[in-house]
């Protein structure tokens, strides 16, 4: 096996260092708000975005007046995108059932799938006002049914961006609040004197709102970690180095921490990809920062073969993978860890991030080894029931449920069998002993 890094990003340990600063950060002003709750968001908004309103949350008044500053183009395809991710949520909602079974007679076993009550949802849009979470995060938790919708987003310019809280508006949101970053996630989950706690943090943010979401989960519940976009593309010759690179650098202009990987088994591509990477970011609006990502976290792996490109890919689980090959369907049959796949060269990560209909709120730092992307699904609980509903299923069951408990050595379980054995089957069981076996044909 030969695999050659042509370009290779920042070093793991820099890396590390960079997300323990971080953590530090977080952690302390997390506190800050648990202790000073509005005082707290105020003070660190006026530090962060330089914008202290009299209220964070937006009355309908404001947010109307807001949503006339769009032209009908702009409110049009907002509604269409919407449109695109709401249909592919109510199709897989429609795949989510609610069961139940009689596992024996008179035994009865169910579950219902059960909308989270309260969930949190941040938008970025700092830098870039990100439109199109409020979509994959507000209109996906509407369509789960989740009864009490708030949605967080930072100032753009100055002011509340008339885009984004047009697309929370009509995503389906009771409560919008201008404010971001770790404020933002903070004061939903924790909760101030202001904002009632939810139980739920979902959307993508920066590196410090993706480590706030790690520390206050087991508080509330988390969607997934997803930090700074990750982009991987896996390509051979039947594409050209102006593909590759516009793929790559279009993810790369996300932040200055956007790790985008090509992968390929053609030294010839990999190295007109790099040259093509050169003649972009001359020209590229974004370059500044886009280059500084790629410079600190782009990567050129070379493979000999499909299948050690299959490997690394896993390996790296990248959050969007770009397949663009001779087999594009055997990579969607073999890959196993990863965000979301855009496979062939008709399709492209800016579809599967606006429009397309796919969520894409993704797992980042490989945790696509264990969770897929938010989707429906993330916003429902499934509960578990159970219900006996003769005296013979009560008194078969407790039999059973009665010797495997004293197996264990609990006796106060053992008794309440027992206790089902004696009233409903008549059989007399001492206090801490099991239930006798009826028969081999039981």
């Amino acid at each position: 096996m030969t695999i050659e890094y042509l370009k290779r990003g920042k070093p793991d340990a820099e890396r590390a260092e960079d997300d323990a600063k971080t953590r530090a950060i977080v952690e302390s002003t997390l506190a800050d708000i648990e202790a000073n709750g509005d005082a707290a968001v105020r003070a660190l908004s006026e530090k962060f975005d330089s914008y202290s309103p009299p209220s964070f949350r937006l009355t309908q008044p404001e947010i109307d007046a807001l949503i006339a500053e769009l032209t009908p183009r702009e409110l049009e395809d907002i509604k269409f995108a919407q449109q695109q991710v709401r249909d592919f949520a109510q199709a897989q909602r429609d795949s989510m059932l609610d069961i139940e079974v009689e596992t024996m007679p008179g035994v009865i076993l169910g579950h219902k799938n059960i909308p989270v009550q309260s969930v949190g949802c941040y938008v970025p849009g700092g830098k870039f006002p990100m439109v199109a979470s409020a979509h994959m995060s507000v209109a996906t938790a509407s369509v789960a049914g989740v009864p009490r919708i708030v949605a967080a987003t930072p100032p753009w310019q100055g002011k509340p961006n008339p885009a984004v809280i047009a697309a929370m508006h009509l995503g389906g949101a009771h409560e919008i609040y201008v404010m971001g970053g770790i404020q933002a996630v903070g004061a939903m989950a924790i909760g101030t004197e202001t904002i009632d706690p939810v139980h739920m943090l979902v959307g993508p943010g920066n590196a410090f709102v993706a480590e706030a979401k790690r520390q206050l989960f087991g508080r509330v519940g988390i969607d997934l970690f997803a930090g700074p976009t990750e982009t991987m593309v896996i390509a051979d010759e039947t594409v050209d180095a102006e593909m590759c690179a516009t793929d790559l650098l279009g993810q790369a202009e996300h932040g200055y921490n956007s790790p985008a990987v090509l992968l390929t088994n053609s030294r010839k591509l990999a190295e007109e990809t790099q040259a093509e990477i050169a003649r972009i970011l001359k020209i590229l609006p974004t370059a500044d920062t886009a280059s500084k990502s790629w410079d600190d976290y782009g990567e050129i792996i070379l493979c000999d073969t499909y299948e050690e490109m299959l490997g690394v890919a896993d390996d790296v689980a990248s959050e969007h993978v770009q397949v663009m090959t001779d087999r594009d369907d055997w990579f969607l049959e073999h890959m196993t860890c990863y965000g979301a796949l855009f496979l062939g060269p008709r399709t492209n990560v800016a579809n599967g991030d606006k429009v397309i209909g796919t969520n894409h709120t993704l797992p980042t730092k490989k945790a696509g080894r264990y969770t897929g992307g938010l989707w429906v699904g993330k916003y429902l609980k499934t509960h578990s029931y159970q219900k006996v509903l003769t005296d013979e299923a009560a008194a078969a069951i407790g039999a059973y449920g009665s010797r495997l408990c004293m197996l264990e050595g609990f006796v106060g379980h053992a008794e309440q069998c027992n206790l089902r054995v004696r009233r409903y089957g008549g059989v007399n069981v001492p206090y801490g002993e099991g239930a006798p076996a009826r028969d081999a044909a039981e």
